[in-house]
């Protein structure tokens, strides 16, 4: 959801600006904009509908800056506009502002201080710029002191990133978050911000942190940080060292297929990483035993997450033999179940600024509550905040559908659910050879992966046309169906759902119709007959059937048939069809694979 990129200190502020929008067009947006300054007394405010390839389109030779912001708007308050997108100034053109998050006292702050004060838009985001100016303005007020002022004016439970440009002192970029990402990056003789590490790598490598209620003032060769109390806050850099062409498509059309075929790399990378030559694996120590000391495992997460969380328990109470329960994050935040006496809580996000997340995350430490994220983001904010965290190193996922980033959480759940049984001294995880079954899901995948002419013609055959599909399974099969729904439903716009299949006769049976796409996934021992007992309610009804199952279990008429792995990591196979079925789908309808409509890659918004 939305981007923010600015630039202090450099005459190449345009290109750098659109450069790291563009890296950002996966988090989803609807409009785009940048606002440069020369700093000497000419600026540029450019904004457009649509992908930033229709506001560079826009962009005459004479727009060019020493300083400037830029944004990717994802519409919350207002409809897509030119109105409503980012940069937002104010009424004297003095002051210009981008913002991501949700400010949720806006209307009160417009109402108590900006009676007849004349908006272009209908965003909460143009009532702070306004706000600001008519501090400076009436009251006198220094442009830091009025941030500041409006800062504490806006209620604890918005979410905002925000930097502001005053033309007075152009070389300035006011910064300042609240559950909202937010990074500076430190170049040479320039600095930057933005809201992901990845719109910045191809000008730096260093970052600094921002953190909650703080004030940055970030200039060309200095940045200085400020609680809201005033009080000066030094700040360490770090390091990233991904490879800004980790995240160029290559020859491949869509983001999502190169980052399916990337699966089989990832799973030997988290084998490579997290596993010692035994086979063991390498985890902290103290998480360990903070985890033996807890009676209940509680993981959250949100959609695709939140699916990986479903696999994920079943591993954990097999191979550790604690009790363990998987709540949707948005519901938990606001809705907090009875609790074990001793929780411990795992969060899956990809990005590490999941908003409903880090909503639970915060009241978990505030009771006192030990947690760990596992995340692909080093230094995101779930992973700060958590006690513990742990890696995906899936590398980065650009498509808005997640595809390595689910089979990666699914993986190192279960390098953590071993590490625990073997502390545990649990016999059933000493008895499992995690890095074996590792090496042949990669090799498993890999032969998926290699057959995508068949994945694309059962595509073409039965999902092509059809407005709805089922995906049924028992067990771990029916949290993978839920998974697999999800894929088909975001990037083809195909009404997808999935069902544990025993439940179908128990109403949703009524929605079959001739030809309707009914995809059963068989690769449980225990239920593979009662599965396909439940495909034979659906074929007599008229649906059309296809079948993913494993080689043990498969018969002659399955349609894709998985090579064998342990039942605990069959998820990493059954998923790969289903995300390759949704790629072909949404291909063949002529849709764009990588940014579905609505939908955005980072949910940074309650």
């Amino acid at each position: 959801m939305c981007g923010i990129v600015g630039v202090t200190g450099t005459n190449q502020s345009v290109s750098i600006l659109i450069e790291g929008l563009e890296r950002l067009e996966y988090r989803g947006y609807d409009s785009a904009g940048i606002y440069v300054n020369d700093e000497s007394g000419t600026d540029y405010l450019v904004k457009r509908v649509g992908r930033i390839a229709n506001l560079k389109a826009a962009l005459t030779p004479e727009v060019q800056g020493l300083a400037g912001i830029g944004h990717t708007r994802w519409a919350t308050h207002g409809v897509p506009s030119e109105e409503n997108a980012h940069p937002h100034f104010s009424n004297d053109e003095r002051f210009y502002l981008v913002h991501n998050g949700v400010i949720e006292n806006f209307k009160q702050l417009k109402a108590e201080y900006l009676a007849g004060v004349e908006f272009k838009s209908e965003t909460d985001t143009e009532v702070i710029v306004q706000l600001i100016d008519r501090f400076v303005v009436e009251y006198h007020m220094e442009t830091k002191a009025a941030f500041l002022k409006v800062l504490h004016l806006i209620s604890d439970d918005s979410s905002y990133a925000f930097v502001l440009m005053d033309r007075e002192t152009p070389d300035t970029l006011y910064v300042a978050k609240n559950k909202s990402p937010l990074l500076v990056g430190i170049g040479e003789g320039f600095n930057l911000v933005s809201s992901d590490a990845m719109a910045m790598l191809k000008r730096t490598h260093t970052f600094m942190e921002i953190q909650d209620q703080e004030i940055v003032i970030v200039k060309p060769q200095e940045v200085l940080i400020t609680d809201f109390d005033g009080n000066e806050k030094k700040r360490d850099t770090f390091r990233v060292d991904m490879d800004a062409s980790a995240a160029d498509k290559g020859t491949y059309p869509f983001y999502m297929l190169k980052e399916v075929d990337e699966q089989p790399a990832v799973m030997r990378k988290i084998v490579q990483t997290y596993l010692d030559e035994s086979g063991s694996p390498v985890i902290d120590q103290k998480m360990l035993e903070t985890i033996k000391q807890s009676d209940r495992i509680y993981i959250i997460g949100a959609g695709t997450s939140y699916h990986a969380g479903l696999v994920g328990a079943k591993m954990f109470e097999k191979l550790t033999g604690i009790p363990t329960e998987v709540h949707i994050s948005s519901e938990f935040a606001y809705d907090q179940p009875i609790m074990s006496e001793k929780p411990f809580f795992i969060f899956l996000t990809q990005s590490g600024e999941t908003a409903d997340s880090r909503e639970v995350l915060v009241n978990v430490k505030k009771q006192g509550w030990p947690s760990l994220t596992i995340t692909n983001v080093p230094k995101s904010t779930l992973s700060r905040e958590a006690n513990f965290t742990m890696l995906l190193y899936a590398g980065p996922e650009i498509a808005v559908a997640s595809t390595k980033a689910y089979t990666a959480q699914v993986a190192v759940e279960a390098v953590l659910a071993k590490g625990i049984g073997e502390y545990l001294q649990h016999q059933e995880a000493l008895d499992f050879d995690l890095k074996q079954q590792l090496s042949l899901v990669a090799v498993g995948m890999q032969a998926i992966v290699d057959s995508k002419e068949k994945l694309e013609s059962v595509a073409s055959r039965y999902l092509a046309t059809p407005r709805n599909a089922f995906y049924i399974g028992r067990g771990t099969d029916w949290s993978v169906a839920l998974e697999a729904a999800l894929k088909l439903k975001e990037i083809s716009y195909v009404q997808a759902e999935g069902f544990a299949s025993g439940e179908l006769k128990h109403g949703t049976i009524a929605l079959i119709e001739s030809q309707t796409p009914v995809i059963g996934i068989i690769t449980q021992d225990r239920t593979a007959g009662l599965t396909r007992s439940n495909l034979q309610e659906v074929i007599s009804r008229g649906a059309s059937v296809i079948t993913i199952a494993t080689k043990h279990l498969s018969q002659t008429d399955d349609t894709i048939v998985l090579p064998d792995v342990d039942p605990l990591l069959t998820p990493l196979l059954s998923v790969v069809p289903a995300q390759l079925l949704a790629y072909y789908t949404s291909l063949g309808k002529g849709l764009d694979v990588d940014k579905p409509r609505n939908l955005a890659k980072s949910v940074t918004v309650q």
